[in-house]
């Protein structure tokens, strides 16, 4: 059984990851209108991922003996100024995701709830792989820079650039996910 503040905290986390896909989902349909496909397609997969993870934790959250609460969202920014930033805030997003994770990670080990502290573990694993990849993007977009050329490449490469990033990961991290 969850306590309060277990199920409080993933109630949280549930609003973030649903937030995160409601935000992914934007920054895809504004690359979209910008006619960066592949940009649009990584990013509504990104979403979608981002909805699984809310679902995942509402499951466990009912599970266990909480109420998994489906939450309002406030509308996420619908333009923004560049691929380049799109990727900077997606790097930054994940950031804050990756310290939430880790918040509740400490409150299951003061608590001495080593079954949510092990379902997280996942999360934990995600969040490397997450941060990874928006850091290579990110580090591809700064040596492109302003060359329309190099962006047109980078759009085309996008697909599997994030496979092979995640694969990479997969191997380091002995996960054959």
């Amino acid at each position: 059984m969850l306590s309060s503040k277990a199920s409080s905290s993933l109630n949280k986390q549930i609003e973030l990851e649903a937030y995160s896909s409601q935000y992914y989902l934007s920054m895809a349909s504004w690359a979209e209108t910008q006619g960066l496909n592949e940009v649009s397609t990584f990013l509504y997969e990104q979403a979608d991922e981002e909805r699984m993870h809310m679902l995942k934790l509402i499951k466990f959250v009912n599970e266990r003996g909480g109420h998994g609460i489906v939450p309002a969202l406030k509308q996420p920014p619908v333009t923004f100024k560049s691929v380049k930033s799109v990727f900077e805030e997606v790097l930054n997003h994940e950031i804050k995701v990756t310290e939430e994770i880790n918040g509740l990670v400490e409150i299951t080990l003061k608590e001495k709830d080593y079954t949510t502290h092990n379902f997280l573990q996942w999360y934990v694993s995600e969040q490397i792989e997450e941060e990874a990849l928006a850091r290579q993007i990110v580090d591809k977009l700064k040596l492109i820079g302003s060359d329309k050329s190099g962006l047109y490449f980078f759009d085309r490469d996008l697909e599997s650039m994030a496979a092979k990033t995640k694969s990479d990961i997969d191997k380091v991290n002995g996960s054959g996910r």
